[in-house]
Order: structure tokens, then sequence, then C-alpha cells
């Protein structure tokens, strides 16, 4: 149980960043286009993180 509250916390801390990432690319397309593509590709790679946790951290009370 308290690996899956780990697992938890670093989800959040990841979504938070990505969240991040996501409204720094948005922001920087008009002026740097370069510096956006690379928040995005970093927002990118977060993502897939956070769905390989998704997939560690299935919450018990809820069906297959």
């Amino acid at each position: 149980m308290k690996n899956l509250t780990k697992i938890k916390q670093h989800q959040l801390k990841l979504q938070k960043r990505y969240k991040s990432l996501i409204e720094q690319a948005y922001n920087l397309r008009q002026t740097d286009s370069a510096e956006s593509d690379i928040s995005e590709f970093d927002a990118i790679k977060l993502l897939d993180k956070l769905n390989k946790l998704k997939y560690l951290y299935r919450d018990p009370s809820q069906p297959a």
C-alpha cells in the first residue's frame, strides 16, 4: 500500500509538470517556436511516463 501512495504522489507531480510544460509551449508558440517545440516534446515524454504509471497504479475499487 505504501508503494501505491508513492506512485500516486509521483504521478501527481508529473501531471503538474506536464500541465506546466504544455502551458509554456502554448505561450511560446508565437514568440519562440523552437523553444515551444522543445517544451512540447518534453511534455510528450512526460505523458508517456504518466501513462506507464497509470498502468501501474490501477485503483482496485474500479472494475478492470
